[in-house]
């Protein structure tokens, strides 16, 4: 009897432990990276040999890493070989090729611009030129791709393109040496009225620390004394870059960005030298919701220290570290190691979900208004973490750099909205007819005094709301009323580009940007916050 009992006792013990143990098993073997992993190869195993269709077993293997990676959070990503290929030669500064930027026009490429000491400038290509053969056959309705494929090669080889150019009866046969071609940081730089500077930056690669400086030198020794740095659509890149530039405006000891990891070796603290030649010029800089990550850093360093003024709208909020492992087939993945704080500690990353597309759109759908910001009173109904400024003044970490100055740039109508993508097309027409005289009389003056003296006249608006018409753009009275300045100083723009590349156009559309208008008024406040004379 008693023998009885204990082994149903011992039986229902074993079993219960049996339970609780497999449990326990289970639980731990979850973060077991082999067990994982070979419950994924198994998973694999089967779909290739069971599912009702051919599988590439390879094509599964990339949908499961870009899953895992996507589950994260939405900056760490996996890179195509392809894509790998393209984004090192973005964040290296090079490529080989001829150096033009181009669209295709009715069919035809058309350069768009000449990129400043490439072999197509050597040789005498021209913005506006209309590339027709490429290696002696017709390059006539070729895709972009192919384009691209054709012009692109090694240092040092040759190719000849046909070329038709406004104001020549014969086509040109240009034989142009492919070399390595700059990949530029700073889109332009110049120097406007009353000592402005003027400089805009459109990524942090390898060679954005070295562009930025010297331009900053040259506009020091043309007169400037003050200067609008414009970060706006900036997505960031280098992290080492945005720290050497601002090294350039901080006093010694300053620190300027710091990051934390989950692991230690991922922590990281940078603390200005002291050696910067800019300590003491008055500073603007113009940021948007584009303007992401080493942009922020930049911004959050000069606004924590109050050595200058943000004005512009509220920046994207990334302030995730990625680092990128390259894979053996030529493919990488970025993941996020660490995140980064500015000086008074804020992180400026905002929340995230899975929901990807929802996370980008909360960016540039933000209902900001309008208004001086300077004690940050805008975000103070917020839940977001507060800091103090070396200053003592409130600012908020959690969602990105607000500005000290909120200006929108309001979206444009539905009918300029649409006649934007036909102002190279119709630009492109015109010039046809006008280029050579324009190059004529104002090559030599250069590109202040064709912003000064050349006009959109109002027939050459009619003309274009015709040219718009042909192409199904339905005219609206109302909506063109209400952004006909921006359209005109957007057709002014492109003639200004195609004569003098990036600062002719630059030069244009500042004259009708708001951001850019209200900050050459803030130099008073700008020295007064950062205490300079």
């Amino acid at each position: 009897m008693f023998k009885q009992k204990f082994s149903v006792v011992s039986v229902f013990i074993l079993l219960f432990f049996g339970v609780f143990m497999g449990t326990q098993i289970r639980a731990i073997s979850e973060d077991n990276i082999y067990e994982q992993f070979n419950k994924f190869k198994d998973v694999l195993n089967y779909t290739q040999k069971y599912y009702v269709d051919e599988v590439k077993v390879g094509d599964l293997v990339t949908h499961a890493i870009e899953g895992m990676l996507k589950s994260l959070d939405p900056h760490s990503v996996y890179i195509s070989p392809k894509q790998l290929e393209k984004v090192q030669e973005d964040f290296k500064g090079s490529f080989e090729g001829i150096g033009i930027e181009f669209r295709i026009v009715n069919d035809t490429i058309t350069v768009a611009n000449v990129i400043f000491g490439g072999p197509s400038e050597k040789v005498g290509l021209l913005a506006g030129d209309k590339i027709v053969q490429i290696g002696g056959e017709t390059s006539v309705k070729l895709q972009n791709e192919d384009v691209q494929k054709k012009l692109r090669g090694e240092k040092g080889t040759k190719v000849t393109v046909g070329v038709v150019r406004a104001g020549v009866t014969d086509p040109i046969d240009i034989t142009i040496t492919r070399d390595k071609i700059p990949l530029y940081s700073v889109n332009s730089s110049f120097l406007l009225d009353d000592g402005v500077g003027y400089m805009s930056i459109n990524r942090y690669a390898a060679n954005t620390y070295d562009e930025f400086i010297e331009g900053l030198r040259k506009l020091k020794q043309e007169g400037m004394t003050k200067l609008v740095l414009d970060l706006r659509s900036n997505p960031g890149g280098y992290l080492e870059q945005s720290f050497r530039m601002a090294n350039e405006f901080l006093k010694r000891g300053q620190k300027i960005v710091y990051t934390k990891g989950r692991r230690s070796d991922f922590d990281e603290n940078y603390v200005a030298t002291g050696g910067g030649e800019f300590q003491d010029l008055p500073l603007i800089i113009l940021i948007n919701n584009g303007s992401a990550s080493a942009s922020e850093i930049v911004s959050g360093a000069v606004q924590d220290h109050d050595r200058g003024l943000i004005v512009g709208e509220t920046s994207f909020g990334k302030g995730l570290v990625q680092r990128q492992f390259e894979l053996p087939d030529g493919s990488a993945f970025r993941l996020t190691t660490a995140r980064y704080y500015t000086p008074s500690g804020r992180i400026i990353q905002r929340p995230y979900s899975e929901d990807d597309e929802e996370y980008y759109r909360e960016a540039y759908m933000r209902d900001e208004e309008s208004s001086d910001n300077i004690e940050h009173t805008e975000e103070a109904d917020t839940t977001r973490p507060k800091h103090e400024t070396t200053g003592g003044r409130i600012v908020y970490g959690g969602g990105g750099i607000t500005p000290d100055y909120i200006v929108r740039y309001d979206n444009l109508e539905k009918y300029a909205a649409r006649m934007r993508f036909h102002i190279f097309e119709f630009i492109t027409a015109y010039l046809d007819k006008q280029g050579a005289r324009l190059r004529e009389q104002y090559e030599k003056p250069g590109a202040r005094p064709f912003v000064r003296e050349f006009q959109i006249s109002d027939a050459m608006m009619q003309d274009f709301i015709e040219f718009g018409k042909a192409r199904d753009v339905e005219f609206n009275k109302e909506e063109y009323d209400a952004d006909k300045d921006w359209l005109r100083a957007s057709l002014k723009a492109q003639v200004a580009r195609t004569l003098f590349g990036n600062e002719g156009q630059f030069r244009v559309l500042l004259q009708v940007d708001p951001q850019f208008q209200k900050a050459v008024t803030l130099f008073p406040e700008a020295r007064k916050i950062a205490g300079l004379r």
